[in-house]
């Protein structure tokens, strides 16, 4: 994998933004020399122009002027072979420095909490990585050299000028200042509006994620009106967003078409009062028309880039707000690694909520799982036995208390070492698009094939992936969608055989399969805990017979604690749950 190179995301956004120049120093070198080369012959023009007409011409030296009529030619050459450097090398710059600060914001959400996943669509996200960082390229790429072939052919040109008529020279110069306070005045506009663009269509963008993915449920519900009718409600905010940026742009480009075309209209009333005065000769006032067509070009060329400036730096406000979001949890400074793992885990007076104002989940709860212990977690929806399995790999750090693993608080060491070290199989079970044969090996990447089957062997689904058309290399679709619900589960079973942590975490494990497949599995899932801490989240009661002890979490408590005999005797919450489902399942 690519390092990560250490920038500062807090320092001056421009620092920020240059420091993605710096790998790319040699393209970028070699684009500013193309649009030096090309903005030097722009001035040469006009100047080479009116030595023509004023030493070459009236002397009668047709062959050096043809001369240099061929050099300009020439020249002319140079510049459209300039033209395609830039366009060619700028915009292979530019994408290379989009897809450095698409890894680098995509690493960094790698590294973010699930509290930040909890509050965020990912539509949005998608889009801060993808149409927003499309901007910042060309910002990228056309920012450094317009700017540098605007400032000096405008620079260049008002030398000039004034070497030839300071008079004449001096109206455009304070023409000038005007034009870029008018431009700097409309800046922080069309900036507002750029962002709430970007707001809107990351909204959009979620829209159709959430509409697509969602699609089957929407279908069965018959409910593509209601689908329709919340796109329509954000594609018209979009369009709102968009018209007020138009509204910002139309005001900016109407002023700079108006400046810069009054200006030829100054030189040549200016001009004309001068050549009156007997200051000025019809060949300077050519040679200075001319050089206001040069000067007004790159000019232009800064407003239209004034449009690309402000999606630039809309997209690029986005992505520092994101890479300056830290994670809600991080290592400590003098974090260990965990290693040796026995498996003794121990909750001390934990107690958990998802927010300062949200109810607590868990109060005070104690309990100590020893090494090789089978420890089930049953109770009612929303009774916190997900969330308690949710703290021991430090998905959410506790309110209250402690978690420890092997006697260390799980906050002091670091959670790459503490998530190796544990299996979880969550009642959600995710599976990427890609084959059969990626998924389990998604459990430990270094995987051989062998040991990839003989986790399927052991997963109880190594003969249905025989039978499949291409085995272990069938395409599972988008979310695993050519895969049954119980098809899913094993190979999420699969990946946890292949893992082969100490300590396990079963959340509803066996939840999509059948009552025969359930049995069939159950066996595999002991002989996989054999040995291990588990922790396991069951819904059917049946499954858990044979676990060292049962916990009954109600009202953020555990509430009961024993083995299912013991618990049966004591006819209490769980002996009740018991016999409800026994019943029911009879």
């Amino acid at each position: 994998m690519k390092k990560q190179r250490e920038i500062n995301y807090n320092a001056h956004p421009f620092r920020v933004f240059m420091s993605f120049f710096r790998p790319h120093m040699g393209l970028f070198i070699l684009d500013m020399a193309c649009a030096l080369t090309a903005s030097v012959i722009d001035l040469v023009f006009p100047y080479v122009s009116r030595l023509s007409m004023t030493e070459l011409l009236p002397n009668r030296l047709f062959e050096t002027f043809f001369v240099v009529m061929a050099i300009m030619f020439a020249a002319y050459v140079v510049k459209g072979v300039m033209y395609y450097l830039i366009t060619v090398l700028g915009h292979r710059m530019g994408v290379y420095i989009e897809a450095d600060m698409r890894h680098a914001v995509f690493n960094h959400m790698q590294r973010l909490s699930f509290s930040f996943f909890d509050h965020n669509r990912t539509g949005v996200l998608m889009s801060r990585i993808t149409s927003d960082l499309f901007e910042i390229t060309e910002l990228s790429h056309h920012g450094p050299e317009d700017i540098v072939i605007s400032l000096l052919t405008i620079v260049g040109s008002m030398a000039v000028m004034f070497t030839i008529q300071w008079k004449l020279a001096l109206v455009l110069a304070v023409t000038l200042p005007l034009l870029i306070a008018f431009t700097l005045s409309r800046r922080v506009n069309m900036k507002r509006a750029n962002i709430e663009v970007k707001r809107q269509t990351a909204e959009i963008n979620a829209s159709i994620e959430s509409g697509i993915s969602g699609i089957r449920t929407a279908k069965a519900f018959a409910n593509e009106k209601t689908e329709d009718d919340k796109f329509t409600e954000a594609n018209e905010r979009y369009k709102n967003s968009k018209k007020s940026y138009y509204n910002a742009m139309g005001g900016f480009m109407s002023g700079m078409e108006f400046t810069t075309s009054i200006m030829q209209v100054l030189v040549i009333t200016v001009g004309g009062l001068l050549i009156m005065r007997g200051e000025l000769d019809y060949i300077d006032l050519m040679t200075f028309s001319l050089y206001v067509s040069t000067f007004v070009t790159p000019v232009r060329k800064l407003s239209q880039f004034s449009e690309v400036y402000m999606q630039g730096t809309a997209g690029f406000s986005r992505f520092l707000e994101l890479m300056r979001t830290e994670p809600s949890i991080k290592d400590a400074p003098d974090a260990v690694e965990l290693r040796d793992v026995k498996g003794e885990v121990e909750y001390r007076d934990v107690s958990f909520s998802y927010g300062e104002n949200s109810a607590p989940v868990l109060s005070g709860v104690s309990l100590t799982v020893h090494p090789g212990e089978k420890l089930a977690v049953v109770g009612p929806s929303g009774g916190g036995k997900t969330t308690l399995c949710q703290l021991l790999p430090r998905f959410y750090d506790v309110t209250g208390g402690a978690v420890l693993v092997d006697g260390h608080d799980v906050r002091s060491v670091t959670q790459d070492s503490l998530r190796r070290n544990i299996g979880m199989i969550q009642q959600d079970v995710f599976i990427f698009a890609g084959t059969i044969k990626d998924n389990i090996r998604y459990g430990r990447p270094d995987a051989t094939d062998a040991e990839v089957v003989a986790a399927a062997v052991r997963a109880e689904i190594h003969q249905e992936i025989s039978q499949m058309p291409d085995g272990y290399d069938t395409y599972v679709g988008e979310r695993g969608v050519m895969l049954s619900g119980g098809q899913k589960q094993r190979l999420a079973i699969a990946r946890v055989f292949l893992k082969n942590p100490p300590v396990l975490i079963l959340d509803e494990a066996t939840s999509a399969l059948d009552t025969v497949t359930e049995q069939r599995i159950q066996a595999s899932l002991d002989e996989l805990a054999e040995g291990r801490t588990s922790i396991i989240i069951a819904h059917r009661l049946s499954t858990i017979h044979n676990a060292n002890r049962i916990a009954v979490i109600e009202h953020e408590k555990i509430i009961e604690i024993g083995s299912h005999a013991e618990l049966m005797e004591k006819n209490g919450v769980y002996a009740q749950l018991y016999r409800a489902q026994a019943f029911t399942e009879d």
